[in-house]
């Protein structure tokens, strides 16, 4: 069921999570956080998260968790007060704290995740990513993905061998490039300036048990005509129809006008 989450005056968020119809797991993983205090909250403002993980039946699962638990915990601390070396930083921690665990726990060796976050001060947008979990921004009816795929078929993509309409269904779409755990290090990718958002704006970020199944104009359409909670549900149940072969996450929201 879709959940509306409780926020801040300013916008209104949602999310849904499924198992999808081929897995017996959910190794994905959300989180939205909002400071309690006042002063903190005009600093930091709202953090979403999203973390699809990979490494066997626990791996991707605790994978996913440390990494959406690692970034919130990271990005609560900082105390820079620039959102996006925050995120940054987050990310680059929870490269570090699943490494760690796997070491700790030789199980789970290969483990690693994707791993999106955005935070939203004001009405300014910042975001960190790695993988092929993804970004999208709606606005006056349109869609743009904000994230670019850290995967064998994106690469394809950038340098013209495979078209963009053709990599989401792509066979070998779920061959990472980088990954948090995987590699020595990770680069997340970041915008080189925050996004202005405007009214009635639409995040969404899901991973790609939603965006495989779906298209943009699924996402335009839906979004235009639902409540946040309906058009998770909806979106969700979209790609269950279309066979679910993958966990399904999405975490939506959006910019409401100034009362």
């Amino acid at each position: 069921m879709a959940v509306d989450l409780a926020t801040k005056p300013g916008i209104a968020a949602a999310s849904l999570t499924d198992v999808g119809r081929q897995r017996s797991n959910n190794e994905d993983s959300a989180i939205y956080w909002e400071p309690t205090s006042v002063a903190e909250f005009g600093r930091k403002g709202r953090l979403a998260v999203v973390a699809d993980g990979m490494g066997g039946y626990e791996g991707g699962q605790e994978a996913s968790r440390l990494a959406i638990e690692t970034v919130q915990q990271v990005y609560h601390s900082d105390n820079e007060n620039d959102p996006q070396k925050a995120l940054t930083l987050a990310l680059e921690a929870a490269h570090r704290s699943i490494q760690a665990y796997a070491e700790e726990n030789p199980q789970f060796h290969g483990m690693g995740t994707t791993c999106t976050a955005i935070a939203i001060v004001g009405r300014e947008l910042y975001f960190a990513h790695v993988g092929d979990s993804r970004l999208y921004l709606l606005r006056n009816n349109t869609a743009q993905r904000l994230t670019r795929d850290h995967s064998y078929v994106g690469r394809l993509v950038e340098s013209g061998i495979v078209r963009s309409e053709d990599a989401e269904s792509h066979p070998q779409r779920h061959i990472l490039t980088s990954a948090l755990g995987s590699g020595r290090e990770v680069i997340p990718d970041a915008p080189a300036h925050a996004i202005l958002l405007e009214d009635d704006d639409t995040l969404i970020l899901c991973t790609d048990g939603l965006w495989s199944m779906v298209t943009e104009q699924d996402l335009i359409r839906t979004v235009q005509s639902n409540s946040l909670a309906e058009s998770c549900r909806v979106l969700v149940n979209m790609a269950l129809e279309r066979g679910g072969p993958d966990n399904i996450t999405v975490l939506m929201l959006k910019i409401l006008p100034a009362a």
